[in-house]
């Protein structure tokens, strides 16, 4: 899988949000878009899975352009996106909430292996509706939940945001098997810097919708922090 982000520009009515952003990202990368709050980092997720398209630019999935795509034909292509918020149909079961995903992938309703493994604290609770779930349970159904469309792409939008240090530790080493083990790029979006310099391989910097700097993790240095992610 190969991602090409080429001077996107993305609106929310007459607000201009992205301002001619690019990256690329390479097979099975770990991928960080930071930035202070209003940088535009949600709006660019939104901007590649097609809720919010962009008005000019070009986006690239293994060379298709997608950047004008319907949401659920970019889910066929193989993206598939975790929101924030998580976005749990509360009043169905966790089981169903997965089903749904695999219904938008045309394929059978049966809860892979998989997710049991990667998720053991879902199995006992597949008949229980979403609602009653705990955050940390719904952000691993939320994970689970994209993870069996099979995608290309996973893109992540503040993963870890409102969960306790234990369930970020349970989360953090599957976001770091999903590479190798999914066949899957993963793209997120996250303020937790220490959970980024854990896993993360590359990262970019989002500020006023415009990428101000990027690279390996490793050039994430504490002056970076400072001049571009310092409240």
């Amino acid at each position: 899988m190969t991602l090409q982000v080429r001077n996107v520009d993305t609106f929310y009515g007459t607000s201009h949000i992205l301002h001619g952003v690019s990256l690329e990202m390479a097979d099975r990368e770990l991928f960080a878009v930071l930035g202070r709050n209003g940088a535009g980092k949600t709006t660019l997720l939104r901007s590649i899975t097609g809720i919010n398209s962009p008005a000019l630019g070009s986006i690239l999935l293994d060379g298709t352009e997608i950047a004008h795509l319907k949401s659920h034909r970019r889910t066929w292509l193989g993206v598939s996106y975790v929101p924030q918020g998580r976005d749990i149909i509360a009043d169905i079961t966790v089981a169903e909430n997965i089903y749904l995903a695999l219904l938008g992938k045309g394929k059978q309703k049966k809860v892979p292996d998989f997710v049991f493994e990667y998720f053991p604290a879902l199995k006992p609770l597949v008949g229980q509706k979403g609602g009653t779930l705990s955050g940390g349970q719904q952000q691993q159904l939320a994970i689970a939940r994209a993870l069996v469309q099979e995608p290309k792409l996973l893109l992540m939008d503040e993963p870890t945001e409102g969960l306790q240090p234990s369930v970020v530790e349970e989360i953090e080493p599957i976001i770091r098997r999903i590479p190798q083990e999914r066949n899957c790029a993963v793209l997120l979006v996250e303020q937790n810097l220490e959970f980024v310099r854990a896993i993360m391989q590359k990262f970019a910097i989002l500020e006023t919708g415009r990428i101000v700097a990027s690279g390996n993790i490793g050039d994430l240095t504490p002056d970076v922090v400072q001049r571009h992610l310092s409240v």
